[in-house]
């Protein structure tokens, strides 16, 4: 028995394949090698995974975050983001569900270091009238240190600060010097590729008579080439409030250190209308041909939703939008001496931008408001949150409490900023190759980005010529937009004998979030007369609703418990998507397009503080929602 069983099996394993058979040699594939892949994924070199972000966000060394009770660093800041538990500046266990994927620490470039050491009482600033004022009122506490933090804001607004202090606070001095240092070296040992990308930043803090002008500046680079400059700064005579010398510097960088470096706008809806200018700068300047070649180079993106409102579109600009009216903060900023008009709206809202960059490119040959969306916090309390359930507020005074409500944010002569009306947002999506400070930086410069009031939507949207219903029923959208199209972020090519464009969008509700009402299509163009036109299109929706006789769709309906602070997601869609041919298409006119997606209606962060606390909700506050994406727009030109 022994012998034929042997006798078998040295039979069949003359007959088995060999081992050639089994594992093909480039010399037994001549002809067909290299073999294709079968892993859908292999070789591919598109970006593939949205990472997400905080592109603004301030600690304690900021001055206006230090003056107003904010003792948290640079640590705190990067441990919280990466998901670890820290403690806030008012004694509150902090921590997010889920951790971000980057963040770019963005101090006030003026006056670093200033608060650390006027709460301290430092000689220096007690040498001076103002400064031993401002001192004796913050530590008086209560009232007397919200006028005394707000007066000095106001002082630095006006360039009215004691030149003593100006000195040991500005670039060239040794205090100054060391702070710098100190954040890049955080950023440093906070950057770990692949696994949390910790950007070197600041924010250029232009705010002259409380115009809202200021700009985050983002570098590319490591510390070895962020160490050979300082930051720009906007107190003279070393300083300016001229956008163009920002752009200037950042020249002035790239030139001396071989680096990259870009500046991002922001919060244009309390600029008091200086933004966005079409005519003249706020510093007095035309928007000439340089303005137009010198923003479209430096600022690849644009903050559309923050803390301090959402910054995409306004009911007087846009009466035809039914959700133009979200998160709207329109009452002057800081020490405005008049009331704000509807003529400085058209200058402060991304949408009405958008559309003017297209009038400013006929006329100067460059389009200066071509840029993408990002969402930020703008945070003053080192920590990144802005979940609706998890909202840690505006500034240290604005972290959770019974009383945060009712406390006015701000006052300025024509209106009032009240605590309830802060805005948990927003965060930043990018689509990249991987999760490194050039990967991600290369994505954020050519746009391909999106901002969102806090949930974490994944969202794709393409433009080309020729997609069809398959490439969106094949599972992978993104291979069929790349190969056929472009993203987010980019132009149309060149049309190839088709009537209209195409537009391929699919979005995916956030895993522990509200599911999806509606994905829509904003449109911005400028017609044969030189008008500025828009049009919001419902491209694909829930619940099987038909559009009423005047395109309108029906309101997905309400689950919202204020009671409980709850939802549920009994109504809505998990995913949504399509593809859409515009029906007003002229191959004549230039025109931008972009996606706007809509949760089903969830609690404010005012609910949850509300059930929590055992509180009542101010008379005049919002206490529902529509959470909601943007997406970077596709433009086409003729």
């Amino acid at each position: 028995m022994f012998l034929k069983t042997c006798s078998a099996v040295v039979a069949l394993l003359i007959a088995a394949p060999t081992l050639a058979q089994f594992h093909p040699t480039k010399e037994s594939l001549e002809g067909v090698y290299p073999p294709p892949t079968y892993s859908p994924y292999a070789q591919r070199d598109i970006p593939l995974n949205v990472y997400w972000g905080d592109t603004h966000l301030h600690t304690g060394l900021s001055p206006d975050a230090g003056l107003f009770g904010n003792t948290t660093g640079l640590d705190e800041a990067y441990r919280f983001a990466r998901g670890e538990e820290v403690r806030s500046a008012s004694g509150l266990p902090a921590k997010l569900r889920r951790p971000l994927d980057w963040l770019v620490l963005t101090e006030h470039s003026d006056m670093m270091g200033f608060a650390t050491d006027l709460l301290r009482g430092a000689s220096n600033i007690l040498a001076t009238d103002k400064g031993r004022e401002w001192y004796e009122g913050l530590s008086a506490g209560g009232t007397a240190a919200s006028d005394a933090a707000l007066n000095l804001i106001t002082t630095f607004s006006q360039g009215k600060l004691p030149p003593e202090i100006v000195r040991d606070y500005s670039p060239g001095s040794k205090v100054y010097a060391s702070i710098w240092d100190s954040i890049i070296d955080a950023a440093e040992r906070y950057n770990e590729p692949g696994r949390f990308t910790a950007f070197i930043g600041y924010e250029w803090t232009s705010v002259p008579l409380g115009n809202n002008m200021h700009r985050n500046v983002v570098f590319r680079d490591d510390g070895d080439r962020a160490q050979q400059v300082v930051p720009m700064v906007t107190i003279p005579p070393i300083g300016s409030t001229d956008v163009l010398d920002l752009y200037k510097w950042l020249d002035a960088y790239e030139q001396k250190t071989g680096g990259n470096v870009f500046s991002l706008a922001h919060n244009g809806n309390i600029s008091n209308g200086w933004m966005f200018p079409t005519e003249r700068t706020y510093a007095g300047r035309r928007v000439d041909k340089n303005y137009v070649e010198q923003r479209a180079r430096w600022e690849p993106l644009y903050e559309i939703t923050q803390i301090k409102g959402d910054g995409e579109a306004h009911p007087y600009l846009s009466p035809d939008d039914e959700f133009a009216d979200y998160e709207t903060w329109d009452a002057g900023n800081l020490d405005l001496s008049t009331a704000k008009t509807p003529d400085m709206l058209s200058r402060e809202y991304a949408r009405e931008a958008l559309k003017q960059g297209l009038g400013l490119e006929a006329k100067l040959g460059t389009n200066p408001y071509k840029f993408g969306f990002s969402g930020a916090t703008d945070a003053h309390t080192s920590l990144s949150a802005v979940e609706e359930e998890n909202y840690f507020g505006k500034s240290t005074a604005a972290e959770p409490s019974p009383t945060r409500m009712e406390h006015p944010f701000s006052k300025t002569e024509n209106g009032v900023f009240e605590g309830y009306e802060l805005v948990a947002s927003g965060y930043t999506g990018v689509w990249a190759k991987e999760n490194t400070r050039h990967a991600l930086w290369d994505a954020m410069e050519r746009r391909e980005t999106y901002g969102t009031t806090g949930p974490r939507i994944t969202v794709r949207f393409f433009g080309g010529w020729d997609f069809v219903e398959d490439d969106l029923m094949s599972r992978q959208p993104a291979v069929q937009g790349y190969e056929k199209g472009v993203p987010m972020g980019a132009d149309l090519p060149a049309a190839e004998g088709a009537d209209a464009p195409t537009f391929m969008v699919y979005a995916l509700r956030d895993p522990i979030g509200a599911n999806l009402d509606r994905v829509q299509i904003v449109k911005g163009w400028r017609d044969g007369d030189g008008e500025l036109n828009e049009k919001v299109y419902d491209v694909a929706w829930s619940d099987n609703r038909v559009q009423n006789a005047d395109g309108k769709l029906p309101p997905v309906g309400n689950t919202v418990d204020l009671e409980k602070a709850n939802w549920l997601n009994t109504i809505g869609a998990s995913e949504l998507g399509t593809v859409w041919s515009d029906p007003d298409f002229d191959p004549e006119e230039s025109a931008f397009y972009y996606v706007r997606v809509l949760e089903i209606p969830t609690p404010r962060w005012v609910v949850y503080d509300a059930v929590r606390f055992g509180v009542d909700i101010p008379e005049g506050a919002e206490k529902i929602g529509q959470e909601r994406a943007y997406t970077s727009p596709i433009w086409y030109t003729p």
